[in-house]
């Protein structure tokens, strides 16, 4: 059976632009776009040239080889031709192969925000599109709040449809601005814009104000709309959009859409999904969501001791598709609900193998649950794990002894009288016998000992030369000013990869310093073999 195409419309750089906390220069913008082209989206909507000068200047080159680059912007004003609104030549003129009209679709909004007549904007809508069209660009019309507006007056709402598709538009896509539209409700609005208008030429943009954007999506789809329109990891204005990496799995993997459709995205990018989700992460320097389902380092973990042993015999009871397919791996706890078969896959996970009956499992598990009695957590701190198993198994190596080490703030007044703070840091460390001092400055005293630690480890400086310091969390885990401080500190080096290492300590310093040893320890594991 042949099937249906469904096409990707990625709207990351220029919805997701609008993410608060985030504003991408032209250098993101040119490396996400290729990150973008790799996954194998069909359009890139690049932003709004003439409103800012990155826009402008990202779409005076053709960005994309294989995807539609995209541009994005207003129909022409009320009351001027096509021809003479500035705005729209401007995107008419762009390098864009596309051009992407937002319109409104709502009376209401219509009346009262533009302020001008229903007519008049459906004039601005046809002429803004076959001007588009007379320039041998592809068209597309967003109809802005048209789930809003079809709900307030249907009959109007489709006449947006109608006019942009006898004007020519390839697309019109169907938009739940206010993310507040449910499932059902876009079922049934789409089944209705269906009689106007046919699926391949609709499409769906839903925001997750009620965190039901993915579904909306999917209720589109399988109302009969045929282009995608989402952003990567889910970023965007208020709430986010809806999330390109959550519905590219689900219609490339799940029976009910993927014996149906094809999205155009290779199983080899499905199979690096994972990666493309924590690339673009780095690039926006944030924290990979570790619950993001499909790709987040939870995505196929399992914490209760009876699962992990039912895991081991059966993997397809307990997840939902193989990690594989999407690039993400399985990944079995080390916790209080811990039993062996946890404890074998996480040390396999590690490159150590164990015999079922080995006694010194059973020293392990107990060091565990005893350690997560006082505090200690393993589930998010893998590469602690790593170190702790290697040291209650008698296969760690000794690579550096610290004697002491000492940090201190200062608070004083520079040459010029301002006033400023000071952190230091020492750390007295033995390697083969030999005593190494080094002293820092850093911004902080956790930064002072992480730069005074990794200052010197001779023999060993240059294993740890990638290695660098991302994301530092602190947990009280008791009130009061005696309260035990749980410290996460992750890291990352030049492969790529990034490890979680924890500390606990009544002394916040002392934690930190437990969480940084662990971590230089684990990055030295990892280059044994090498």
């Amino acid at each position: 059976m042949t099937k249906e195409r469904l096409y990707i419309f990625d709207t990351t750089l220029r919805d997701g632009a609008q993410t608060a906390g985030i504003e991408f220069s032209v250098e993101d913008k040119i490396s996400i776009c290729r990150l973008l082209e790799d996954l194998g989206v069909d359009y890139i909507e690049g932003g709004y040239p003439g409103a800012n000068p990155v826009d402008t200047e990202f779409f005076e080159t053709k960005r994309t080889r294989r995807a539609k680059f995209t541009a994005f912007g207003m129909t022409k004003r009320a009351g001027r031709s096509a021809a003479n609104d500035p705005g729209v030549q401007g995107l008419i003129n762009s390098q864009a192969e596309a051009v992407c009209f937002v319109a409104k679709a709502w009376d209401h909004q219509i009346t009262t925000a533009l302020e001008i007549s229903l007519e008049d904007n459906l004039d601005s809508l046809r002429d803004s599109v076959a001007a588009t069209v007379a320039a041998d660009k592809e068209a597309l019309i967003d109809c802005e709040h048209f789930f809003d507006g079809f709900k307030a007056n249907p009959d109007y709402a489709l006449s947006c449809v109608r006019a942009a598709l006898d004007a020519g538009a390839r697309w019109v896509v169907l938009c739940d601005t206010n993310g507040g539209t449910m499932p059902s409700e876009v079922s049934d609005i789409v089944a209705r814009v269906l009689t106007v208008a046919p699926g391949d030429h609709l499409g769906i943009h839903a925001h997750d104000d009620t965190g039901q954007a993915v579904a909306n999506t999917l209720a589109a789809v399988q109302a009969g709309v045929r282009q995608v329109q989402g952003t990567l990891n889910g970023i965007g204005e208020r709430c986010g959009n809806a999330n390109l990496i959550t519905l590219i799995p689900t219609l490339a993997l799940k029976p009910v859409f993927a014996d149906r459709f094809d999205t155009g995205i290779s199983a080899d990018s499905l199979s690096r999904l994972t990666q493309f989700s924590r690339a673009f992460d780095d690039r926006l320097n944030r924290a990979p969501l570790k619950q993001s389902p499909y790709v987040g380092a939870s995505a196929f973990a399992t914490k209760a001791g009876i699962h992990a042993s039912a895991l081991l015999k059966d993997f397809s009871s307990y997840e939902h598709v193989p990690p594989e397919s999407v690039g993400n791996e399985r990944s079995i706890m080390v916790s209080q609900q811990a039993g062996k078969s946890n404890l074998l896959t996480a040390l396999a996970r590690h490159g150590i193998e164990l015999a079922k009956d080995d006694p010194r499992l059973e020293k392990l598990l107990a060091t565990v649950k005893e350690r997560e009695s006082r505090g200690y957590s393993y589930d998010g701190a893998d590469a602690s794990f790593a170190v702790l198993a290697h040291e209650v198994l008698g296969t760690l190596p000794s690579y550096f002894d610290v004697d002491t080490y000492r940090a201190s703030v200062e608070r004083r007044h520079n040459a010029q009288g301002e006033e400023i703070t000071v952190t230091e840091a020492v750390v007295k460390i033995r390697v083969e016998g030999e005593l190494l001092m080094s002293v820092a400055e850093g911004n902080g005293p956790v930064n002072a000992l992480d730069l005074a630690l990794r200052k010197d480890l001779g023999k060993y400086s240059s294993r740890i030369e990638d290695l660098e310091l991302v994301d530092f969390k602190v947990r009280i885990l008791d009130g009061g000013t005696g309260a035990v401080t749980r410290v996460l500190v992750e890291s990352r080096d030049g492969t790529g990869e990034r490890w979680y290492t924890i500390g606990v300590s009544p002394n916040i310093i002392d934690a930190s310093f437990e969480a940084l040893y662990e971590s230089i320890t684990y990055k030295l594991l990892k280059t044994e073999a090498l």
